[in-house]
């Protein structure tokens, strides 16, 4: 049942993309399609004319923003006018529609330490998660990390800049003979991920940054 109502939230939200507001603005403001090879010339005011919080999707080869249209619990859904999704927790993409090679759920041995907040995490600190992909159909694949706190970074987003608890994440998928790090930039705060680079899947490295991180949709 649970599987069958993200589904439909996953529906949902893809509908949405061809007549929101957002969307709408979006084609001719910010060129929102994660297929364009062109880097994205945006603007804090661009950002502002929107009513929604957006954040900036990087891949290897291409940019795009994306706009959350829904929200259940900690749970939020994140839609590019080209209809691709990122489903989010606590500064974690736990799940994609539309990008290759996607991942199709996210699930944590015990309590996430993205819930708890990473601002909480202890140097050296282990976790285990599976997640399952649409290539192959590979289900169960365990995902083990281990946490390395850093310093603070200054970063900058929108020309406005944020100084930040850098974390670091180091990923290990036996089954796939993968490893590699992921960094998450921590408002030291309220632990909000105000950046992030991650392994979505072995093959999907992800760059994002909220470009309106405090901000919520009124509807």
């Amino acid at each position: 049942m649970k599987t069958l109502r993200n589904r439909s939230c996953l529906v949902a939200c893809l509908m949405l993309c061809g007549c929101s507001p957002l969307m709408k603005a979006s084609v001719d403001t910010f060129k929102a399609t994660l297929h364009s090879a062109e880097p994205l010339q945006l603007t804090a005011d661009d950002v502002a004319a929107v009513p929604y919080a957006q954040i900036l999707v990087t891949t290897p080869s291409s940019q795009g923003v994306m706009a959350k249209l829904r929200q259940q619990g900690d749970l939020q859904y994140w839609v590019a006018s080209g209809k691709q999704v990122l489903l989010m927790r606590n500064g974690l993409v736990v799940r994609t529609t539309g990008l290759e090679p996607g991942l199709d759920g996210t699930r944590f041995d015990g309590q996430s330490p993205f819930k708890r907040g990473l601002q909480h995490i202890a140097d050296g600190e282990r976790s285990t998660r599976w997640i399952d992909m649409y290539q192959g159909e590979q289900v169960g694949l365990a995902v083990n990390s281990r946490f390395i706190r850093k310093g603070l970074e200054t970063v900058t987003i929108l020309d406005t800049p944020h100084v930040l608890q850098r974390i670091d994440e180091q990923v290990e998928i036996p089954a796939l003979s993968f490893s590699g790090t992921n960094h998450y930039w921590v408002r030291p705060a309220d632990g909000l991920v105000l950046q992030s680079e991650q392994y979505v899947t072995p093959g999907l490295l992800l760059r994002i940054a909220h470009l309106r991180p405090d901000w919520e949709a009124t509807q």
